[in-house]
C-alpha cells in the first residue's frame, strides 16, 4: 500500500509537542476560526459604516455578538432534537430514499460489467465505495442545499421561527437531521455492499481425482498429495496438502481455499482471504546497495516521474535493505507448534525487455543481523508478481547462508536491541524491482475485517457530513440553486485539494490562474520566461495573481480535503485502518459542524426572513 506520508499518533496531530507545536490540528483550527471571525467583524463593520455610520455600526456589531455568544451558550437540545426530526421527516417526504433504489439497482447488474483480475477483491470493494461515496455526497448535497431555501420560498419557515427558536437551533438542528437520515441510509448502503461482495467473492473448485500425484521423499515415502483445482472465475490453484489429505490450495488472486480429504477424492473449501485486515509493522528504514554492492540513499531512476519508488537492478549487487526494530518473540506468529516471522512484501516489477511474458521475474529475499552483518539466512527465491502481496514465512530455526548450519532467528540475526534487516534482490538480468519504505512490513495479528469494512464507511460519513454542513451554511444565504453549485464547487475543490494548494502557494509550474490563462492562450509552456518580464503588463498580471493566491489561501484553510479523508485505499488493498486515522477523520467532522454552525448562525440571523 501506498504510503507517501507517515500516519502520526493521533494526538501528536492534534496536539503535537516539541518544536512544531504550532502546526497541531487543534491550533490551526483555533486559529483559522479566530481569523476568519476577525475577518468577518472588519467587513461587517464596513458594510455598517457605510450604512449607518461608526456610532450605530458599533452598536449593532456589539449587539449581534454579545447576543450570538448567548445564543450559542444556551443552546437546547431538546429544541435541535425536534428541528432534527423535523428534518429527516421533510427530507422522507422528498423522496430521499431513491437513492437506496438506485445502489440497489447498481448491485444488481454491477456483475455484468466488472471485469476480474489478479485482484478481484479490490475491483469489488472499489466498485462499492466509489458508488456509495457518489450518492451519499450527492444525497447529502440535494437535501442541504435546498431545504432552507425552499423553505423560504414556500415560506414554511415562518411556521419555526414565530417559535421560540433560536436560528443556531435551526442551523443546528438541520444538519443533525441530515446527517441521522444519511447515517441510516450509509449503514444500509454499507450491509448490502458487505453482502454484495462477499457473495460475489465466493466460490470453489473440484480436483480431478485421477490428476491427484502423491509427493515421496528420497526414501520413496510418501510425504503429501499435490494436484491442481479446476479452472473457475479466471483462474486455478495449485494444491498441496498433507499424506491426510489435509491442505489448502495455495495463494491465487489474493485468497485460497481449504482442501480436505473424503476417500479417494480431495474437497475444495470456500475461498478465504479475501478480504482481509492486515496490520502491518512498517521498518524503520529503508537503504539501498547500488551495482557494486555500494550503500546508496536511493536506487536507480527507471524513468517515472513519480518518484515514491526507487529501483533496484536485476542480476548484479543491488539490493534493497529494510530494518525493523522491536522485533521480539512477542511480534512472531504461532501455527501449530511453529513460531515465524511473517513478513510480507509488494514488488514493482520494471521490466526493460519483455522476457517470458508468462514467468514471473525472480527475486531472493533473506535476513541479515545489523550488528553482525556475516550473519545471513539463506536465500529465498520466489516469483515475484507487480504489485502482488508475497508473503514469507521465517521459522525460528534457519540456515546460515554462508555453510548452511543451524541458526536461530531471535538469537542469531536479531540484534540485542530487537533489530533486524531484511534483504531483497532481483535475481534476473536486464529487469528492475521498484520499492519504498512502506513496501516490506512484518505482519502483526489481523484486525477483523467486516469491522475494518465499517471503518471503511466512516470515512465515507466524514465526507458527506462536511458536504450536509456545507450545504446547511451556503442556503443560510443564497438560494438553493447558487447554494448547491457553491457546495459542489467546494466538494470538487476538496477532491483536488493539494493541486488548490499548491497554485494558492505558488508552487505549481506555470504561475499563478492570470498567468496560467495568458500562457494557455498564447501557446506558451509551463517553464518559459516572459520575453519582458520587467514590463508593465508582466508585473500588473503577477500583481494580480498574488492577490488571487491570498484568496485562494484562505479558502484553502477551510476547504476540506475529501481525497485524505477516503479510507476506501485500506478496505480495497486488505488494510487495517489505523485508529489514528479514524479519530483524525471524527475530529475533522466536529470541527466543520462547529465550525459551519457558528458561521450558519450569524448569517441566518443577520438575514431578514420575513423579506
Amino acid at each position: 500500500m501506498v504510503v507517501e506520508n507517515e500516519i502520526t499518533s493521533f494526538l501528536g496531530w492534534l496536539i503535537p509537542t516539541g518544536s512544531n507545536w504550532y502546526e497541531g490540528a487543534l491550533f490551526q483550527f483555533l486559529v483559522t476560526g479566530l481569523v476568519f471571525a476577525l475577518g468577518a467583524l472588519l467587513l461587517s463593520f464596513l458594510v455598517l459604516l457605510v450604512r449607518y455610520g461608526p456610532a450605530k455600526a458599533g452598536d449593532l456589531i456589539y449587539r449581534t455578538f454579545t447576543d450570538g455568544f448567548v445564543d450559542l451558550i444556551r443552546i437546547s437540545p431538546r429544541r435541535v432534537g425536534a428541528l432534527a426530526w423535523l428534518s429527516i421527516k421533510e427530507s422522507w417526504r422528498r423522496q430521499a430514499i431513491i437513492a437506496l433504489i438506485i445502489y440497489g439497482v447498481i448491485l444488481s447488474f454491477a456483475s455484468w460489467f466488472l471485469q476480474t483480475n489478479q485482484d478481484p477483491a479490490k475491483v469489488q470493494i472499489d466498485f462499492v465505495m466509489a458508488w456509495t461515496t457518489f450518492l451519499m455526497l450527492l444525497q447529502g448535497l440535494l437535501l442541504s442545499a435546498f431545504s432552507l431555501p425552499n423553505d423560504f420560498k414556500a415560506k414554511t419557515i415562518y411556521t419555526i421561527v414565530t417559535k421560540p427558536v433560536r436560528a443556531c437551533d435551526i442551523v443546528l438542528g438541520r444538519i443533525l437531521g441530515f446527517t441521522l437520515l444519511g447515517t441510516v441510509m450509509l449503514a444500509i448502503m454499507g450491509a448490502c455492499s458487505y453482502l454484495y461482495v462477499n457473495r460475489s467473492l465466493s466460490h470453489t473448485h473440484t480436483i480431478d481425482a485421477t490428476r491427484i500425484e502423491n509427493i515421496v521423499d528420497a526414501q520413496g515415502a510418501v510425504i503429501g498429495r499435490a494436484a491442481e483445482t479446476s479452472y473457475n472465475n479466471d483462474h486455478s490453484h495449485p494444491v498441496e496438502t498433507n499424506p491426510d489429505g489435509s491442505g489448502e490450495a495455495l495463494s491465487s488472486y489474493g485468497h485460497r481455499h481449504p482442501v480436505r480429504a473424503d476417500g479417494d477424492r480431495l474437497v475444495v473449501g470456500n475461498a478465504t482471504d479475501f478480504i482481509r485486515a492486515r496490520v502491518p509493522k512498517r521498518a524503520a528504514s529503508l537503504n539501498y546497495l547500488d551495482r557494486q554492492g555500494v550503500e546508496a540513499d536511493r536506487g536507480v531512476s527507471v524513468g517515472s516521474e513519480w518518484d515514491y519508488r526507487s529501483f533496484i537492478a536485476g542480476g548484479t549487487n543491488a539490493a534493497a535493505i529494510w530494518t525493523f526494530d522491536g522485533v521480539t518473540r512477542e511480534t512472531l506468529a504461532t501455527d501449530g507448534d511453529v513460531n515465524y516471522l511473517p513478513v510480507e512484501l509488494i514488488v514493482r516489477v520494471f521490466r526493460t525487455h519483455k522476457g517470458d511474458i508468462e514467468e514471473a521475474i525472480r527475486g531472493s529475499i533473506q535476513l541479515r543481523n545489523p550488528d553482525n552483518r556475516e550473519i545471513k539466512s539463506s536465500l529465498v527465491v520466489f516469483p515475484a508478481k507487480d504489485m502482488s502481496v508475497n508473503s514469507f514465512r521465517f521459522t525460528e530455526t534457519l540456515f546460515d547462508a554462508a555453510d548452511q548450519k543451524e541458526i536461530n532467528l531471535l538469537d542469531d540475526l536479531v540484534s540485542k536491541d530487537g533489530r533486524v534487516e531484511v534483504i531483497v534482490q532481483c535475481i534476473d538480468g536486464g529487469q528492475y524491482f521498484g520499492f519504498a519504505r512502506a513496501d516490506c512490513y512484518v505482519r502483526l495479528p489481523e484486525g477483523n475485517p467486516a469491522w475494518n469494512f465499517v471503518k471503511g464507511h466512516l470515512g465515507i460519513w466524514v465526507q458527506m457530513v462536511i458536504v450536509i454542513t456545507i450545504g446547511v451554511l451556503a442556503s443560510t444565504f443564497l438560494n438553493g440553486p447558487i447554494a448547491a453549485l457553491l457546495t459542489v464547487s467546494f466538494i470538487l475543490l476538496g477532491f483536488f485539494r493539494d493541486f488548490f494548494v499548491s497554485v494558492a502557494t505558488g508552487t505549481s509550474y506555470g504561475g499563478g490562474p492570470i498567468e496560467s490563462f495568458v500562457r494557455l492562450i498564447t501557446q506558451m509552456n509551463l517553464t518559459t520566461p516572459f520575453s519582458e518580464e520587467r514590463g508593465a503588463p508582466v508585473r500588473i498580471m503577477k500583481t494580480l495573481d498574488d492577490v488571487i493566491e491570498v484568496t485562494m489561501q484562505a479558502v484553502a484553510s477551510v476547504l476540506p480535503d475529501f481525497y485524505s479523508l477516503s479510507s476506501a485505499t485500506y478496505v480495497a488493498q486488505g488494510y487495517d485502518i489505523p485508529a489514528a486515522v479514524v479519530g483524525r477523520q471524527v475530529c475533522i467532522a466536529l470541527a466543520y459542524i462547529v465550525g459551519f454552525t457558528i458561521a450558519g448562525y450569524f448569517l441566518l440571523r443577520t438575514r431578514e426572513v420575513a423579506k
